[in-house]
């Protein structure tokens, strides 16, 4: 009988990613630091390094790390963040062999200069139109996170995007995100034709994680529908959307909106300084929960998956029980349709 590994999407991620298996580590701000890349890669899948907002020298130390360790990884750049043209330029003067762009949606110039110098590029797809176009602007590969994910998320949920994107684009490689934390989802994913799939929640929890324990503790007791999409108050301050466990940090990201808001309409602050204020807030409240263990005031960043997932283990466990479920599933559907 065969297993999940024999697939023919499997294989493509695994070429595609240069890995035993097509499992990417998502990128998560203060949390995908070096060790959890390191310990992603050490478990056969593909560790993604967050640049968030850090200092480029910082940014640069990371990475030099990672290539003076041998590790196959990948830097995750936001779009939106104050740094992130500086991030873009050094990422592309080390060579990172993988630039994945999140956040927003970068443009054909900055893809076309990270592929020039030899980078794979891959690109968040939140709707079939932005698929389109990140694949005519150049991505050699798509990840799908439906807005179940937690951080920076779009509107739609992944199962409409399976739908509208992995179906409709069968030449270009394409990760599945969002509402993944088990080894049968994983496999009937593989089945529809994913080349690969990417978690976050399930790998912040992980041993290998450096988050504070108390963020740990607070994923472990979280349900699904605790992870609440924070909305957008008016169209004069346009917010991407974040996915986090309610907490008083997130009302206060409310008054914030609400007083940047103002500061627009009396023009004490442009459009995008008050968008730079945003990504600030969630940048210094992600720090305070994942480094502090204020899960009070913090951000929690997490996604709906928080509600299945309930153990903290080591990386490897979680790849190899993940694994294990994913093959078990396959080997029940062979039998169903034999």
């Amino acid at each position: 009988m065969k297993s999940l590994q024999d697939l023919k999407y499997w294989k493509k991620g695994q070429v595609f990613l240069d890995v035993k298996s097509p499992m990417l580590s998502g990128a998560m701000t203060w949390i995908s630091s070096t060790s959890l890349v390191k310990a992603v890669s050490d478990a056969g899948g593909f560790g993604v390094l967050a640049a968030g907002n850090m200092p480029i020298d910082l940014l640069a130390k990371e990475i030099e790390l990672l290539k003076r360790e041998g590790i196959h990884f990948g830097v995750n750049l936001i779009t939106i963040a104050p740094n992130y043209l500086d991030h873009l330029h050094k990422s592309i003067e080390m060579k990172v062999p993988y630039i994945v762009f999140a956040g927003s949606f970068p443009r054909k110039n900055e893809i076309r200069m990270a592929k020039k110098e030899g980078a794979r590029v891959m690109c968040f797809a939140s709707t079939q139109s932005i698929a389109q176009r990140m694949i005519e602007y150049g991505a050699d590969a798509l990840i799908l996170e439906g807005n179940e994910a937690g951080g920076h998320i779009g509107h739609v949920s992944t199962i409409i995007l399976i739908q509208q994107v992995l179906f409709n684009f069968p030449d270009i490689p394409i990760f599945v995100a969002g509402g993944i934390a088990t080894g049968k989802m994983i496999a009937h994913l593989f089945l529809m034709g994913a080349s690969g799939i990417q978690m976050g929640t399930i790998f912040a929890m992980s041993e290998e994680s450096p988050a504070h324990n108390a963020f740990k503790e607070r994923y472990k007791k979280a349900r699904a529908r605790e992870a609440f999409a924070t909305p957008q108050y008016d169209s004069a301050l346009p917010i991407v959307a974040v996915r986090a466990i309610k907490n008083k940090g997130t009302n206060d990201f409310g008054k914030l909106q609400l007083d940047l808001l103002n500061k627009i309409k009396n023009k004490e602050i442009s459009r995008l300084e008050a968008q730079f204020e945003v990504e600030k807030f969630w940048a210094d409240a992600l720090r305070k929960a994942v480094q502090d263990g204020d899960v009070q005031y913090g951000s929690l960043m997490a996604g709906q998956s928080v509600g299945l997932v309930d153990d903290i283990k080591s990386v490897d466990n979680i790849f190899n029980d993940l694994l294990s479920e994913a093959n078990r599933e396959f080997e029940n559907i062979q039998k169903l349709i034999s």
